[in-house]
């Protein structure tokens, strides 16, 4: 395991340069997932196999995954702004913010 962390503001998840890099580089999409009450960000390694985009945020080279959709449909408003705490599970092959949903953070 490896903390890390990553940002959601505003529906979208946002991820430092060093955080893409390490996880995701040279990958352009990514599957959102909620299991129970984590968040799980799964590498997306054929671009035909759909998931939300990892768009260029500046030159640095942050990233931002846009869903409102995804947070909203998990109880997560627009206006939710919050760092979380994720780790990499190789089992899994994913980012994993554990607690996500059950963060006190949010309002259901």
């Amino acid at each position: 395991m490896s903390g890390v962390l990553i940002e959601l503001r505003r529906g979208g998840l946002y991820l430092s340069c060093e955080v893409y890099e390490r996880f995701f580089a040279g990958l352009e999409t990514v599957v959102l997932l909620r299991r129970k009450s984590d968040l799980v960000v799964l590498p997306v390694r054929h671009p035909a196999a759909g998931g939300y985009l990892l768009k260029r945020r500046n030159g640095v080279g942050d990233r931002v995954v846009f869903a409102p959709d995804f947070f909203r449909e998990h109880g997560i408003s627009d206006d939710a702004d919050c760092k979380l705490e994720a780790d990499w599970d190789a089992e899994q092959v994913a980012l994993i913010a554990s607690e996500c949903f059950a963060s006190t953070h949010f309002a259901y």
